[in-house]
Formats: C-alpha cells, sequence, structure tokens
C-alpha cells in the first residue's frame, strides 16, 4: 500500500486532509459516545497522540474504562488491532513471536520465525505494568524503530504502528515501574479519572440498559498516514517553538536558569524528545481545533501528558508531597511565553 508523504502531498491534498480531521473529529466523538460518556479532554488527548503519529500511554485505577477507550478508539480506524494483556508471567517471545523448528517436504529441519501478537497497527499494551521490566523491554524497538528483530533477522512493522498502553497507579498492588528509556517512548502519559456523579449515574443506566450500537470504522490507513503528513506541516513561530524548548528545559536540576523548585524537588528533568512532542502534539492539535498555526495555549494544554512521565523527582518532594503535577503547574505560571 502506498502513503502518502509530506512531499508528494499538493495543496490541495492538504487542504482535503485539514477538512477531513476538522469533519472527522466531530464524527470521531459522535462514534465514541456510543460506549464513552465524558472524559472529553482524555479522548482529546489520545486523538492528538494518534494524529501526530506517536504512543500513548493511560494511566489509571481499575474500572475506569481505560480498556475500553483504547479498544473504542482502535475501532474508528479500519486497522489490524491486537490486545496483549500483560501479567507477571508474560514472556519477550510472547510480544514479538518466536521460532519453531520446522520440517520441510524433503525433510529438511530449518527455523522458521512465528510472528507475535506485536505484528499489527494497533497494540492495546494492557496492564502493561504488570509484567516484569525484562518483559516491557521488549517493546522498545518496536516502539522506536517499528522494526523486530529475532534471530539475528529483521522483520519491519507494518505502517502505521501504534502502540496504546493502560497501567493502574504505581503505589498499587503487583505493579512494576516502566524504565524510564520506555516512558520516553510515549508521547504522551494520559491521566483518567474518576466521572462526576452525572456521568457516571449516566454510565450506569447506559450499560444496564440496552446494548451499545457498534462502532462504525471512520479512517483508513492511508487516511491516518495523510493526516500525519498534515500535522507535520502545520505552521509554527519560532517564538512558541522556544517557548516549548525553555519549558523543557526549566524541568532539568542543576541548569542556568532553572527555577529553584526545580532544582529543590526535580533529580532528573525531561529530555531532548519531550520538546519534540510538545510541538508536535501542539500541530495536531491546533488541526483538530481548527487553527490554521500553532498557538501558545496548545503547548500549555499538552505541558502535563508530556512531562508528566518525564520527570523523575527527588525524595524530598516525596516527602513533601509534591507531585510532576504541581511541577508542571508552577512551570507554566512562571516560564515566560517570550523573552
Amino acid at each position: 500500500m502506498h502513503f502518502m508523504t509530506t512531499d508528494t502531498m499538493t495543496h490541495e491534498d492538504e487542504a482535503q486532509v485539514v477538512e477531513q480531521i476538522r469533519d472527522g473529529r466531530e464524527r470521531i466523538v459522535q462514534e465514541l459516545s456510543k460506549v464513552i460518556i465524558g472524559q472529553e479532554e482524555v479522548i482529546e488527548q489520545l486523538l492528538i497522540c494518534l494524529f501526530a503519529g506517536g504512543h500513548c500511554l493511560i494511566t489509571g485505577a481499575p474500572g475506569l474504562a481505560k480498556t475500553l477507550l483504547v479498544s473504542s478508539v482502535a475501532k474508528i480506524f479500519h486497522l489490524n488491532f491486537q490486545r496483549i494483556q500483560f501479567t507477571p508471567d508474560l514472556m519477550p517471545a510472547d510480544i514479538t513471536g518466536t521460532e519453531i523448528l520446522e520440517q520441510s517436504a524433503d525433510g529438511h529441519r530449518q527455523l522458521q520465525f512465528v510472528k507475535g501478537p506485536i505484528f499489527a497497527n494497533v497494540i492495546l499494551a494492557d496492564e502493561i505494568n504488570r509484567t516484569p521490566p525484562k518483559t516491557q523491554a521488549a517493546l522498545l524497538e518496536a516502539m522506536q524503530e517499528h522494526q523486530v528483530t529475532a534471530g539475528g533477522q529483521r522483520f519491519e512493522l507494518e505502517e502505521p504502528f501504534f502502540v496504546l498502553a493502560t497501567q493502574n497507579p504505581i503505589e498499587m498492588e503487583g505493579t512494576y515501574p516502566l524504565p524510564e528509556a520506555q516512558l520516553d517512548r510515549f508521547l504522551f502519559n494520559v491521566l483518567i479519572d474518576y466521572l462526576p456523579p452525572k456521568d457516571e449515574l449516566a454510565v450506569v443506566l447506559q450499560t444496564t440498559s440496552t446494548k451499545p450500537e457498534p462502532i462504525q470504522p471512520i479512517f483508513t490507513g492511508e487516511d491516518v498516514a495523510r493526516f500525519h503528513a498534515a500535522v507535520r506541516r502545520v505552521p509554527i513561530a519560532e517564538s512558541i517553538a522556544a517557548y516549548a524548548v525553555r519549558l523543557v528545559a526549566a524541568t532539568r536540576p542543576g541548569r542556568d536558569g532553572t527555577p529553584d523548585f526545580v532544582n529543590q524537588y526535580a533529580s532528573w528533568g525531561a529530555g531532548l524528545r519531550a520538546a519534540q512532542t510538545l510541538v508536535l502534539g501542539a500541530k495536531a492539535r491546533a488541526l483538530l481545533n481548527g487553527h490554521a498555526h500553532v498557538r501558545t495555549e496548545d503547548i500549555q494544554a499538552l505541558a502535563h501528558p508530556t512531562l508528566r512521565h518525564r520527570v523523575l523527582l527527588s525524595y524530598r518532594a516525596e516527602a513533601e508531597g509534591f507531585n510532576v503535577e504541581n511541577l508542571v503547574t508552577r512551570l507554566l505560571q512562571e516560564i515566560p511565553t517570550e523573552v
């Protein structure tokens, strides 16, 4: 299948894609409303992540419809979908695939690689932090390089390729914290919280009555590739990009210009990938909201999901009850949008 790139897309093509994205947002919300009530901000951040071509981590307590949300969004895209349930006894080969010994018709034996569930367009990594780090790491190469290496051979993954992972809060029993290198591969860490009483009542009434209508696919793999190309062409002023870079740089303790509270409470800050994520995500958000270019509020709206999993707090922060959400909020208040 041929996917359109930024080089082959004409201005007419781009205008059609932008219109498709704007119209598509309403259709997506309409389809999701069949099974999901509320969580508008979570849905927006998840769509931004997909349109930007990144992986997404969704964090929340059990029973908050994380899995339902991800599987419902996956159905909107007419793509090959696989769910992997992460458990303590899951092995890396259960994700990537394994080699088996096969005998040919002429009696010769040879190793044959049998592809695992990672070979799909959309991967739901369910409760990813309930499996040990060794198995978690099996996703690293696939997420970064979009390939799997097995038996000395490289196997390309079909595009587009997304990992949508759910995890329980690390304070819960039976969880393993994700390695920093893997956390950094996720474009966003989206927090999903309990619904307000009104929405919770609506969920109870809806789920205990009639069976919901099936979700209809809206976009194809070709559409998704066109969206990725269109997002990268959204213009951003250098001053706004510089603000994103300053915001990320301010999370790094021990550097010139780092705020005092960051030096006190952070032991490790966000890297370059965070600034790239902020800019790319802001472009996707601008497109989804019908804006012709990136605005400062696009950067600010995505600061929390971009930075919350990339900043490591100190023991002092934990002792004083100062969390990453507090740190990012103060950065948004103190880092000037212009210099």
